[in-house]
């Protein structure tokens, strides 16, 4: 993927944003979301992969993240495990805050901790499991559910990032798929896909056990309503959400009668593109990425001057 110089912004926004963006990460203290530390200790990939380039987006990480999860409730066990034993509802800000610090740990974090995190993360899956209204028992730990949830993922992430901010040619697409294969089966996910292809074809043998619910659309609202933006921008957010259902595959979007209402204008999509280009050339010192270069010796903008 081409790379261009970074936007360096004027020292008394670049601090506002990075303010921001450290309330944001510290506000859990059940989560210690530290990436400079331990020094050196590498993460399960390096700086120079494809998943270190994806996931430093926070425009496409939103719209990979909401499209991922609507994905995973279309599938009836998961949607019985995620909508049954959640906060979602109660506290819509901070699920999307925890799931997003998870994912940062897995891509960014040192190996130990990441490791550490994971190891929670499959304990608690451990303990819940339930059974569907049409009679289905499900488990948390499931991996046939947990490959679900991980190959949606990586496909919301992926499809996010080459729709609004940079295409990835299919040599870089196998390599994001097989970067996360490791840290996948820690999770529980074995046989996950490894290539586009093999993704495409996880998803049409799919395709009969996924159904239109009314907690999609539940999701929806709710992620339209979280205040995430400030009040100015909540037109960005809805934009946002349209960009996620933009990307899914057309025959997803007809089997959950996600219709022309979520078209995004066609300005609409201009802007979203012109925006995740821009702000996939702003170093965070505070986010992740950054701090996951100064934990390896790397300036803070490396990922973004490649």
């Amino acid at each position: 993927m081409r790379r261009r110089r970074p936007i360096h912004l004027p020292r008394p926004l670049q601090d506002r944003l990075d303010a921001a963006t450290r309330a944001f990460i510290q506000a859990d203290r059940r989560f210690v979301a530290d990436f400079t530390s331990p020094a050196g200790e590498p993460a399960f990939t390096g700086p120079d992969s494809i998943s270190w380039q994806v996931f430093k987006n926070p425009l496409s990480l939103f719209v990979g993240g909401v499209a991922a999860v609507i994905l995973e409730l279309a599938e009836p066990r998961v949607r019985a495990g995620v909508w049954g034993h959640s906060t979602f509802r109660g506290d819509p800000l901070e699920r999307i805050r925890r799931t997003g610090l998870s994912a940062m740990m897995t891509v960014y974090g040192a190996r130990s901790r990441s490791e550490q995190m994971i190891r929670r993360v499959v304990a608690m899956h451990a303990r819940i499991n339930g059974t569907t209204d049409d009679g289905m028992p499900y488990r948390a730990d499931d991996p046939e559910l947990l490959r679900w949830v991980q190959a949606t993922a990586s496909f919301g992430f992926l499809e996010a990032y080459d729709a609004w901010v940079h295409p990835v040619d299919e040599v870089a697409r196998s390599r994001f798929h097989k970067e996360g294969v490791e840290a996948a089966r820690l999770y529980g996910a074995h046989d996950t896909p490894r290539t586009g292809h093999e993704r495409d074809l996880y998803f049409a043998m799919m395709r009969d056990r996924l159904e239109a619910s009314s907690v999609i659309f539940e999701f929806l609202d709710i992620v339209r309503g979280v205040r995430l933006l400030p009040r100015p921008l909540a037109g960005v957010q809805e934009m946002l959400v349209k960009a996620a259902i933009e990307i899914l595959p057309e025959w997803v979007r007809e089997r959950l009668s996600l219709g022309a209402a979520w078209d995004l204008r066609p300005w609409q999509r201009l802007l979203i593109r012109r925006a995740g280009a821009i702000i996939d050339r702003i170093p965070l010192r505070a986010a992740p990425p950054a701090q996951a270069c100064r934990r390896l010796g790397l300036p803070e903008d490396y990922l973004y001057a490649r």
